[in-house]
């Protein structure tokens, strides 16, 4: 008999359906999972319904050195509490040995971004020939040299911003409060739209929205997201865009050109660093195909 088709995988995988309604792929995972697990511990001298929680422990240490994703293990450990626990319903055992044993930290989903070849289409996709074109081209081009949230952008003022000194000053999460620099390429747009462009489109109203809608008013984040989308079909970019797609984008390009983690984080307004953590996930693969493409033994 096969260690995959151990009686009590059976017998638990039989409760499932009658009890559940499971479906036969969910069932067969869980029979996989379980089995692989029994297998693991035949080779080791133990017994399955015997196993305690340093058994467990050490499966799991041994899987992270297999290089298992945490994702299939958390999977397994799922799977195995509910056969556990259908033990001790059953009076197979006396204790559930999954009780203290945690769920494997997830890794948080990478944040979808773009490539320095994409953005540059993106930025030059308005038609500055038009005010709204003209403002847009300015938002987007301050929007990737800052890394500021859609919400800090469309929320800027006047005095938010130096020319002279080619920073902006925003407000984040609580109201903390950055200086971000702005490049050569963004000040020459937001000084272009200055001279040329936003006073033409108050139209005469007062305001000191930075980057005010056709009717004077500020813009909303709906608003400049629907614009975004916009200019990105007009470049022809595929890719999935989320409202923050440039704010991940400035922080992966500036980690692939050198930058180090704190400057970024002090740049994006996280209070802490293990937020910005997640975008050296994506230069460590950007840096791998760079190695793999180019290293004489890569």
């Amino acid at each position: 008999m096969s260690v995959l088709d151990a009686p009590l995988i059976d017998r638990f995988l039989d409760m499932l359906w009658l009890e559940k309604g499971l479906s036969q792929n969910t069932r067969e995972a869980y029979r996989r999972d379980i089995g692989q697990f029994n297998a693991w511990l035949v080779e080791r001298g133990l017994v399955l319904e015997a196993a305690g929680r340093e058994a467990i422990l050490d499966h799991l240490a041994w899987r992270l050195d297999q290089g298992y994703e945490a994702r299939s293990t958390a999977r397994l450990l799922s799977g195995l509490r509910g056969f556990y626990r259908y033990l001790l319903r059953e009076g197979v055992i006396v204790a559930d040995p999954t009780l203290q044993v945690d769920l494997p930290r997830l890794g948080r989903p990478l944040p979808k971004s773009l490539s320095e070849a994409d953005v540059d289409a993106l930025l030059a996709a308005p038609d500055v020939g038009e005010l709204l074109g003209l403002r847009d081209r300015a938002m987007l081009e301050v929007l990737y040299a800052s890394g500021l949230r859609v919400s800090e952008l469309v929320d800027l003022r006047l005095e938010q911003v130096s020319l002279r000194q080619g920073v902006v000053r925003a407000f984040g999460k609580g109201s903390k409060e950055r200086l971000v620099p702005l490049g050569e390429e963004a000040l020459h747009w937001l000084e272009r739209y200055l001279r040329q462009g936003r006073e033409e489109l108050l139209g005469g109203r007062i305001s000191d929205v930075l980057f005010p809608s056709r009717r004077g008013e500020r813009m909303t984040r709906q608003a400049f997201w629907y614009r975004i989308k916009l200019h990105a079909r007009g470049a022809g970019i595929a890719a999935t865009l989320s409202p923050h797609t440039l704010r991940h984008a400035f922080a992966t390009h500036l980690l692939n050109h050198g930058a180090d983690l704190r400057t970024v984080q002090m740049l994006l307004g996280h209070s802490d660093l293990s937020t910005t953590q997640i975008y050296t996930h994506i230069a460590r693969a950007r840096l791998q195909e760079l190695h793999a493409r180019h290293h004489p033994r890569g």
